[in-house]
């Protein structure tokens, strides 16, 4: 298992093993990534490239738009500002919407939006777009 972001431990020391240790991220002092997809940022706080399990927090501008895409398997996403709707429904601060495997949608954010994803395996996505992480890719 790794982590996008530098591990910041607080605890002086462990008693546990390094592989059974708890990991600290300072998701706000980490830098925003640009993704393939124009006014769609994120940080990468949790990966596993052998699984394709990940945990993001995503920064959409206002008309932003992420394109048709597939989701391979669950998808829960935490809505921390704005708004992000589909032809299913929207989500504001506060909601939370999750996603079963099998689900195709385009999501957008009028307004801009911030949220926390958490993906079990990566999207598959239409227009042959690569994001953030596929196994064998």
């Amino acid at each position: 298992m790794t982590s996008s972001a530098s591990d910041t431990v607080s605890a002086p020391s462990s008693p546990l093993p390094p592989h059974l240790r708890s990991h600290y991220i300072d998701a706000s002092a980490m830098p925003w990534q640009t993704t393939d997809f124009p006014g769609i940022e994120m940080k990468v706080l949790y990966s596993d490239p052998t699984s394709g399990m990940s945990t993001i927090l995503f920064k959409m501008e206002p008309g932003s738009v992420v394109p048709l895409h597939e989701h391979t398997a669950i998808e829960q996403t935490y809505m921390l500002e704005g708004c992000l709707e589909d032809a299913e429904g929207s989500c504001g601060p506060g909601s939370f919407v999750w996603r079963p495997g099998g689900n195709t949608h385009v999501a957008r954010s009028p307004g801009g939006a911030v949220f926390l994803s958490f993906f079990t395996k990566p999207n598959r996505f239409f227009g042959g777009e690569k994001f953030f992480i596929e196994p064998g890719a």
